[in-house]
C-alpha cells in the first residue's frame, strides 16, 4: 500500500522519487513514457509505471491510498494533465500538492508579444503562446532553433519556407522522430538529444545551425532557461520566450520535501532508510569547463546538490541541480545537516583541492560532524600548473606562495628560490610587490602576471619588477617571479664582518654571532626580539634564518637605527622591523616572542626578562655579556625557577693579522654567552 502518488516526468519529480525511496515511504510513481521511467531511480519503496491515465483511472489509484497525498510534479506546460489530477483529487478528497518551478522571466498580462533589446543589442521577445511566437517569426528572416519540444512543433509549419528555416531540438525517441518527419523536419533540421544542456552546448548548436533566432519556453531554472538565455546573449542570437500558459499556485521543490519530512516526522527517522551519503570535494581547475578533468566533470554532473562560490557555480552548474552558494566550511556543514534529502553532494573548489584550498578545513569538519558519510576527493588543475604551462616553463623548481589573506616574506624567499609562483589577493597586490622588490634593488626580477586564467578574456603580462610598479590587475591574479641566481646561497650563519655597513656603533663579530645563533635554536617561523641591536648584524642573520618569521630589532641610538636600516636594505631582509626606543618600553606592544637575543639592556635586564616571560613563559633566550658586572646581573636574574636549561659559555676569539711575511693572532674581547629557556607553568 503506497502512501504517496507521485506524477513525475520532470527533474523535480525524479528528486522527490529519490527522496521518498531513501526515506522508506512507499510511493506509486507515474510518468508518461517508458523513457521517463528509465530516468527514475530504482528502489524497494517505489512502484513505477509509464502509462497515461484518464481522470477516472487517476481516481482509482488515489482510492487505493489510505491518508495519502498526491504530488503533481509534471511539466509546467502539461496543463491538461494537471487539470485531470486536480479534478481527481477533488472527487476523491485526496490531499494535493503542486510542485512548481520558479519562473525566471515574469509573464506580462497583455496579449501578443513584447519586444525589448538586451545589452548586446539583440532582440528578446516575450510571447503569450506558441501561436503568437510563430506570428512574430513570420515577419523575421534567418534560421530558427526551436527548443520547445515536439508537441507544439506543428505550429511552426505555418512559417513560410519553414522546412529550410526551422531546426528542431527534440528528444531522441522513435515516435518523436516519426512525428517530426511527418511534418517535413528531418535530416540536419532535426537534433535529437536529451538535456540538460549547458550554456556552451547551446552556443555550439546556435552556431552550428547559424540560427538568427532561438525559441524557448520559460521553463525556469530546472528547465535550463538561463543556459539558453545566456547562450543567445553570447552568440548575438535573437530570443523568443514563450510564457507559461497559466499562472499556477503551488510550492517549490524545497517546500515539498519539507512538507514530506514534517508529515512523516522524518527529521530523525529519515536516517533509518537512507542510503550512505556521498560528498565529493571537486577541484574544478580555473573555473571553466575546459579545465575540468573527466572524473571531476562526472562527479559534478551526478550531484543532486552543488555547493561552492557563486562565480564557480555559474560556470559548472546544471539546470536540474539545486545550488547552495557558500565557500565557508561551517556554513556548508550546517546546510548539509539541515537538508538530509540530498544524498549526492559535490562541493566545488577552485583550482586543485590540495593547493591553498579550503578542502582541508572542510574535511576536518565533515569528519567531526558527518562521520557516516562517504567522501571522495577529485583533484583539479592548479593555477600554478596551468599558468606555467601557458608560459612554457617547468614547475618542478617553483616555490608556491599565496598572498591571499596571508603575509609572506617574498623578498627573503627570492634570495634562496630562483622561481616563485604567487597567488595575489588584491588588485594592487602585484604593484605593491614590484615596488618592494625595486626598493630592495631587485627591480630586474622577471615578472609574469596572469589574469582571468582559462576565460575568454585571459590576459598574460610580462616584464620586470621595475616596469610593473603601477600595474592594476584582477584581484585574483597570479604571478611568476624569476631571478637569475649567480651562485648557491649560503645558508649557515656567519656573514663576513666586512660585508656589513658599519659606523662607530659596536657590532657582534661573526664568530660570536655564529655561536649565539646556534644557542638560540631558531625556527623558520620564529618571532624574535633583538634587544640592543647595534648595527643589526645579529638581526640580519636571524631574519635570513627565520624566513617565514619576524625579527624586531630594538635600538635606542639614532646612528645605530640608521645602520640597521641600511643593512636591512643591503641584505634584503624584509621580515626585519626596526623598533626605535629603549626596552622594556619599546617592546611592550610587540607580539609575543618565541626567541629573544639580548646584546644590550641599558641596565634594564631584569625588567626586560620579566616582560618577555610575561608575553611567552617558554621563550628561548640568549644573552651576550662583555663585562663581569653584566654577567653577574644576568646570573642573578636567572637564579629563580622561571628558567631552565641555563648554559654559560665563554668565547675568546683571536683573528690572524699579517705583519710583513708573518701572521700574528690578535685577541678580541672575551664574550660570555648565556642561554636558557623559560620554564613551563607546571615546571
Amino acid at each position: 500500500m503506497y502512501k504517496v502518488l507521485l506524477f513525475a516526468g520532470t527533474v523535480e519529480g525524479r528528486t522527490i522519487a529519490e527522496f521518498l525511496n531513501n526515506a522508506g515511504i512507499p510511493a506509486r510513481v507515474c510518468v508518461a513514457t517508458e523513457y521517463g521511467e528509465s530516468l527514475l531511480p530504482e528502489g524497494n519503496f517505489l512502484e513505477v509505471s509509464h502509462q497515461r491515465f484518464t481522470e477516472e483511472e487517476m481516481e482509482e489509484l488515489m482510492l487505493r491510498m489510505e491518508d495519502g497525498v498526491v504530488i503533481d510534479a509534471t511539466h509546467p506546460y502539461a496543463q491538461l494533465v494537471t487539470e485531470n489530477i486536480q479534478q481527481a483529487c477533488i472527487h476523491t478528497g485526496t490531499a494535493y500538492l503542486r510542485v512548481l518551478r520558479k519562473e525566471t522571466v515574469l509573464n506580462d498580462e497583455s496579449d501578443g508579444v513584447i519586444s525589448e533589446t538586451n545589452d548586446e543589442g539583440c532582440p528578446v521577445v516575450y510571447a503569450r503562446g506558441i501561436r503568437e511566437a510563430v506570428e512574430y517569426l513570420q515577419e523575421t528572416s534567418g534560421n530558427i532553433l526551436v527548443t520547445t519540444g515536439s508537441k507544439e512543433l506543428s505550429a511552426f509549419t505555418a512559417l513560410t519556407d519553414y522546412q529550410n528555416r526551422v531546426f528542431a531540438r527534440v528528444l531522441s525517441l522513435v515516435e518523436v522522430v516519426k512525428s517530426c518527419a511527418a511534418l517535413g523536419l528531418e535530416g540536419k533540421h532535426l537534433i535529437c538529444m536529451q538535456g540538460p544542456f549547458s550554456r556552451e552546448m547551446n552556443c555550439a548548436m546556435i552556431r552550428q545551425v547559424n540560427a538568427s533566432w532561438m525559441v524557448t519556453k520559460e521553463s525556469g531554472t530546472a528547465g535550463g532557461f538561463m543556459e539558453k538565455y545566456l547562450a543567445a546573449k553570447e552568440t548575438g542570437c535573437g530570443l523568443v520566450i514563450v510564457g507559461r500558459p497559466k499562472k499556477e499556485e503551488g510550492v517549490s521543490l524545497e517546500e515539498c520535501l519539507e512538507y514530506l519530512r514534517n508529515r512523516w516526522n522524518l527529521q530523525q527517522e529519515h536516517k533509518t532508510h537512507q542510503t550512505e551519503r556521498e560528498i565529493s570535494i571537486v577541484g574544478i581547475g580555473m573555473g571553466t569547463s575546459g579545465t575540468l578533468t573527466r572524473e571531476a566533470q562526472k562527479a559534478l554532473e551526478n550531484a543532486q546538490l552543488l555547493v561552492g562560490a557563486g562565480r564557480m557555480l555559474q560556470q559548472i552548474g546544471k539546470s536540474h541541480q539545486k545550488q547552495f552558494i557558500s565557500y565557508k566550511p561551517e556554513e556548508i556543514c550546517d546546510y548539509l545537516e539541515n537538508h538530509p534529502e540530498y544524498q549526492r553532494i559535490a562541493v566545488a573548489m577552485s583550482g586543485d583541492v590540495g593547493f591553498y584550498s579550503g578542502a582541508k578545513k572542510l574535511l576536518d569538519l565533515l569528519n567531526q560532524r558527518m562521520p557516516d558519510s562517504s567522501r571522495k576527493i577529485y583533484c583539479g588543475i592548479s593555477s600554478m600548473i596551468y599558468f606555467c604551462g601557458r608560459l612554457e616553463t617547468s614547475w618542478d623548481d617553483v616555490l608556491p606562495v599565496s598572498l591571499h589573506g596571508r603575509k609572506r616574506n617574498v623578498v627573503g624567499l627570492l634570495q634562496q628560490c630562483p622561481k616563485i609562483f604567487l597567488i595575489v589577493g588584491s588588485a594592487d597586490g602585484v604593484a605593491q610587490l614590484c615596488r618592494k622588490l625595486t626598493e630592495y634593488g631587485m627591480g630586474d626580477v622577471q615578472v609574469s602576471v596572469g589574469e582571468r586564467l582559462s576565460y575568454p578574456d585571459e590576459k598574460i603580462t610580462r616584464g620586470c619588477a621595475e616596469e610593473m610598479q603601477d600595474i592594476v590587475t584582477d584581484p585574483l591574479s597570479v604571478m611568476l617571479l624569476e631571478r637569475t641566481m649567480l651562485e648557491n646561497p649560503v645558508l649557515t650563519p656567519g656573514i663576513n664582518d666586512e660585508l656589513f655597513i658599519r659606523g662607530k656603533v659596536p657590532m657582534t663579530k661573526e664568530e660570536v654571532r655564529s655561536v649565539s645563533l646556534s644557542k638560540l635554536r631558531l625556527t623558520g617561523n620564529a618571532v624574535v626580539y633583538d634587544v640592543g641591536a647595534g648595527t643589526g648584524s645579529v638581526s640580519v642573520e636571524m631574519a635570513r634564518i627565520a624566513l617565514e618569521g619576524q625579527v624586531f630589532a630594538v635600538e635606542k641610538k639614532p646612528e645605530a637605527v640608521e645602520l640597521i636600516a641600511a643593512n636591512k636594505k643591503k641584505f634584503c631582509v624584509d621580515n626585519l622591523e626596526i623598533i626605535e626606543g629603549t626596552a622594556p618600553e619599546a617592546i611592550r606592544d610587540l607580539p609575543a616572542p618565541t626567541h629573544a637575543f639580548i646584546g644590550g639592556s641599558s641596565g634594564n635586564l631584569k625588567e626586560i626578562l620579566q616582560l618577555i616571560r610575561e608575553k611567552n613563559p617558554e621563550v628561548r633566550i640568549v644573552i651576550n655579556c662583555i663585562t663581569l658586572e653584566t654577567v653577574a646581573e644576568a646570573l642573578e636574574c636567572l637564579k629563580h625557577d622561571s628558567f631552565r636549561d641555563v648554559d654559560i659559555a665563554q668565547i675568546s676569539v683571536s683573528k690572524g693579522k699579517t705583519a710583513g711575511p708573518y701572521h700574528l693572532m690578535m685577541g678580541q674581547n672575551p664574550v660570555y654567552i648565556i642561554s636558557c629557556t623559560g620554564a613551563k607553568q607546571d615546571e
